[in-house]
């Protein structure tokens, strides 16, 4: 995927995002600022339309579960399994995952209309705990370097990768990294233009620098990083799991009384 697509990816997730809260948000919220107590007295057609068992809140409940089960699966399948280890980019998977568990839960969220209780609410709390680790979770991802293919690097390889760096400046532009990484970007231009390198060169000169000063800084806290992340899965799944088997009660459960009711209705 280039630059370009992938931009367009993630302006597209957060327009969907975006437009989904603000359309739910203005169709529902003379529905939702009601209290729970008045809602059915007050606004009747939007409690049909809107409440849990509606036939709006009930959908969003549907549509919302489906779309965090196959983000969580399609992740995991792609990140565990070497059958899909070469299928995309694991970031590109994960940026995919946020965006379907955090359009799942929006949709999960107007489906409960708001309205938190019994065992249902320590699902619903669970995800919000998934979701908001899961925010965290993708920050400490993205301190830690990644091959191509998904892979942590370990702290030599990506020492080798700034070795790597190092000679490119030093053979193709004659700089040696140690004597500028400290310097500011007006001091590195001025060095630059006493070389006489070129406007096109300058960029791709620039470009390596940035590189190699953020390189610098992730191997000075690469350790830390993987510890968190480490610690980080420890508090993840265990709510993820939490989240899914109350999901998949609370699914049974809606469908069992459902079939008793048109039992009784019959």
């Amino acid at each position: 995927m280039t630059k370009i697509l992938h931009r367009l990816s993630i302006t597209l997730y957060s327009l969907i995002t975006l437009v989904s809260i603000g359309l739910l948000t203005f169709y529902g919220y003379t529905f939702y600022r009601l209290p729970i107590e008045n809602r059915y007295y007050d606004a009747p057609d939007l409690y049909n339309l809107l409440n849990p068992n509606g036939y709006i809140g009930h959908n969003l409940g549907i549509y919302g579960t489906v779309l965090i089960v196959v983000g969580l699966f399609l992740y995991s399948a792609r990140k565990r399994f070497k059958v899909f280890s070469r299928v995309g980019v694991l970031k590109y998977w994960l940026e995919f995952h946020i965006f379907l568990t955090t359009l799942g839960s929006i949709m999960v969220l107007f489906h409960t209309s708001f309205k938190f209780g019994g065992v249902v609410s320590i699902g619903f709390w669970s995800l919000v705990i998934v979701w908001v680790s899961g925010v965290v979770g993708r920050f400490i991802y993205l301190q830690i370097p990644h091959s191509i293919e998904g892979r942590a690097l370990s702290l030599q390889e990506v020492k080798d990768l700034k070795d790597e760096l190092d000679l490119e400046l030093l053979n193709r532009y004659g700089i040696n990294f140690s004597e500028i990484k400290t310097s500011k970007f007006s001091q590195i231009k001025l060095k630059l233009i006493s070389k006489n390198i070129s406007k096109q060169d300058y960029k791709k000169v620039k470009q390596l620098i940035r590189t190699e000063k953020r390189i610098t800084r992730r191997i000075g806290r690469l350790a830390t990083m993987q510890n968190l992340f480490r610690y980080w899965h420890v508090a993840h799944l265990p709510f993820a799991l939490i989240m899914l088997i109350i999901m998949v009660i609370h699914v049974i459960v809606v469908l069992y009384f459902t079939d008793i009711l048109q039992l009784w209705i019959k």
